[in-house]
């Protein structure tokens, strides 16, 4: 699966659940909360978690929360790039002409 189809079928999932029509201001909303939800198991990954009461994940299910969080964020800015028209190989593209300009690198 490409981006671009990803994107396709995240937008289509959206508008089916009539989520899509929040406006990018709520929407930077949702990315802020994903954003939270994946610092939280980065820091479970990292440090570890101490809450009483709370199962103690596996590291295969720490591996699969991450992998879902990481998902909600790329799906949050996949959406961002519809409502805005962009193409998500373009923004790659732009971000790594930037870096290549900034630091004066072939790489």
């Amino acid at each position: 699966m490409t981006i671009q189809e990803h994107q396709a079928w995240v937008k289509q999932f959206y508008e089916s659940r009539n989520w899509y029509r929040f406006n990018p201001m709520i929407r930077m909303n949702f990315l802020t909360e994903e954003m939270g939800e994946l610092s939280q198991v980065v820091r479970t990954i990292e440090l570890g978690r101490d809450h009483p009461g709370e199962h103690k994940a596996t590291p295969e299910e720490l591996r699969n929360h991450l992998k879902e969080e990481l998902c909600d964020v790329f799906d949050q800015t996949l959406i961002l790039c519809s409502k805005y028209d962009l193409d998500p190989a373009e923004v790659f593209q732009y971000g790594e002409n930037k870096l290549k300009r900034r630091f004066d690198s072939k790489a």
